[in-house]
């Protein structure tokens, strides 16, 4: 069997029909924006919740990520975070809420936690809690209706995806990074193609990676229709969570068995060469733009004229010749203390272009601390660069962290539809290497451009 077999098999309360299932929920990730109604809704109706212990909440989506020790200032943001602390305190729901000291983005958080954990059911009112299947989870997004599901029953209905495996051999390029591998899969294959599977990641490309990469790739998995994305247990699985948690023998090999049988068959399978992949940019107002960081706009098999026009690019120059305004480093995708780390060690004493704000927005409070503490906080506030407080800031604009109307911003997180940066806004998403390549020319750049030494 699939490694998604597997797991689904094992946790199949009763099966309805042929493709449908009662799917028992391990764990439970909770955060301000989905949540309100599915409490309210319990609380009407008298119904308590089930299994509180295994949910975790916190604050992520409309924190500030400036002066967090002051009262939020946005009236609906600030009734969200109160409404899920007042839910929490009274379901007995553990919460990391602001200034806590495991505060953070939930996909970030709930690995570095140790609460994510192979071979579990994993949801979250969230569409990106597909990255936690980088632990070989069956992890996926639910609804607010969904999310009162479970708080009721630890359960859902669902129907049964159908299983891709996406396999890719080699080495990567200097400076081409698992941000650069999942945007060039959505591009080859689209934002519907891979609609109605969960992914399995396999090939030596993936062996690779370390969990931080892993997480990145499966956290996009949606951006080209998938259930979910997941890569099977392998010792980097290991020595990650033997780094969090306390792991017994018994339970390191346990956790061994969670990978796709030799022969297991895919209902599709599809094959990359990593030599080439190259670092990417996205030009238009959908993650399957994406285009080598030095090609021409046309070279989009997915771009629209309607894309371009958005963004003010024109078919005849090339996307290295864009100036921008703005640069994000951060979100679930890419505000992991890796991605920190890379971002800092390409800067090696170089200052941002005068025109250009730069954010740098950790992905926890753990991972700030980190920053902090390893001087990159030192080595980003040097270079002219804003070094902010966790939360997911211009990801997606929640919170007070918009791009304004017309600027060109260079993001590495996971989504560039119109106006999800702020209304008018124009997004490329990039990895945080060309994010910061970027921020220090002052218009869109590959890294291997620069005079720096790779990593």
């Amino acid at each position: 069997m699939t490694l998604f077999e597997k797991i689904w098999n094992r946790h199949v309360v009763k099966s309805i029909s042929v493709d449908t299932d009662i799917l028992y929920i391990d764990r439970h990730y909770l955060h301000e924006v989905t949540s309100p109604q599915a409490f309210e809704s319990l609380q009407q109706k008298g119904i308590d919740i089930f299994r509180p212990q295994q949910c975790t909440a916190t604050v992520d989506h409309n924190v500030p990520t400036k002066n967090q020790h002051l009262p939020i200032e946005d009236p609906l943001s600030r009734l969200q975070v109160a409404a899920l602390t007042d839910n929490c305190e009274r379901t007995g729901i553990e919460l990391f809420g602001i200034g806590h000291e495991n505060q953070g983005i939930i996909h970030v958080i709930g690995p570095e936690l140790g609460k994510t954990l192979p071979g579990t059911t994993i949801v979250c009112g969230d569409s990106h809690t597909s990255t936690h299947g980088a632990f070989g989870t069956i992890a996926f997004g639910i609804g607010t209706s969904q999310v009162e599901q479970v708080l009721a029953s630890q359960c859902l209905v669902l129907k049964r995806p159908k299983t891709m495996c996406i396999e890719v051999n080699g080495s990567l390029n200097p400076f081409t990074t698992p941000k650069d591998v999942i945007l060039y899969i959505i591009a080859q294959l689209g934002t519907e193609g891979t609609t109605g599977y969960f992914v399995e990641y396999t090939g030596t490309t993936f062996a690779e990676m370390s969990m931080e990469g892993r997480m990145t790739v499966c956290n996009m998995s949606i951006e080209m229709g998938a259930r979910g994305g997941l890569v099977g247990v392998d010792e980097t699985t290991i020595a990650y969570l033997s780094e969090r948690i306390d792991t017994s023998e018994e339970t390191q090999n346990d956790w061994r068995k969670h990978v796709s049988d030799s022969g297991a068959v895919f209902d599709e399978h599809i094959t990359f060469d990593a030599a080439a992949i190259f670092p990417m940019v996205t030009v238009g107002t959908s993650p399957d733009t994406g285009i080598r960081a030095t090609a021409s706009m046309t070279a989009s098999k997915r771009h629209t004229e309607a894309g371009l026009s958005y963004m003010e690019f024109s078919s005849t120059q090339h996307i290295n010749e864009e100036r921008i305004q703005y640069v994000f480093i951060g979100s679930c995708t890419n505000g992991r203390i890796e991605d920190l780390r890379a971002a800092a060690h390409f800067i090696h004493g170089r200052k941002k272009a005068p025109e250009v704000t730069v954010w740098v927005v950790p992905g926890s409070a753990a991972v700030k601390r980190q920053a902090i503490e390893e001087g990159l906080a030192e080595l980003f506030l040097d270079a002219g660069f804003e070094f902010r407080d966790p939360g997911c800031s211009a990801c997606l604009a929640m919170n007070n962290d918009k791009i304004p109307r017309g600027a060109l911003c260079v993001s590495t997180s996971n989504r560039n539809f119109v106006g999800r940066q702020g209304d008018g806004a124009r997004t490329v998403l990039a990895s945080p290497l060309t994010a910061v390549a970027s921020a220090l020319t002052g218009k869109i750049t590959d890294p291997t451009t620069l005079e720096i030494h790779a990593l």
